[in-house]
């Protein structure tokens, strides 16, 4: 009984532990955990207990996953693994830019960069190779994308 019980109770803690800890090898382990206590509860207690503890494991697992989908996100503790900060603005897709010109910063085949607006930003030609100090101007800006074309 004792080692059906423990089994168990180390199954719980490695699998709640996977929530913290990276590689998901606690959560194998505390499975199988979980998979040979049942197990010992058939060969050691009988099948009627062996019955009861595949079920209260099942709805263990079940309800805790429901659960912790449900709460864990928004709880304080997953705080400490989500970030919601911004890394950095790439000002690009940025439909101010229409109509703007500025100079080849680097060749265009047919890609490149531009100083538009005093910003550094990745630009697409219509299709021809622009030298560098070559002023373009901004005709679309299609999401990321920004095509130029020279003046």
């Amino acid at each position: 009984m004792e080692v059906v019980i423990g089994l168990l109770v180390t199954g719980v803690v490695l699998l709640l532990l996977e929530t913290v800890l990276p590689g998901g090898v606690t959560g194998v382990i505390g499975f199988c955990c979980l998979i040979g206590g049942v197990t010992m509860a058939y060969v050691n207690l009988g099948m009627t207990v062996g019955n009861w503890t595949l079920l209260g494991v099942c709805g263990g697992l079940s309800l805790g996953t429901f659960l912790w989908a449900k709460y864990f996100p928004d709880s304080r503790a997953a705080r400490r693994f989500v970030s919601h900060q911004q890394v950095g603005e790439l000002g690009v897709g940025d439909p101010t830019l229409l109509n703007q010109t500025g100079i080849v910063h680097s060749s265009l085949r047919p890609c490149g960069t531009a100083i538009i607006g005093g910003k550094r930003i990745d630009v697409v030609t219509e299709g021809s190779f622009t030298e560098p100090g070559t002023q373009v101007k901004v005709v679309a800006v299609e999401g990321l994308r920004i095509v130029v074309r020279p003046l």
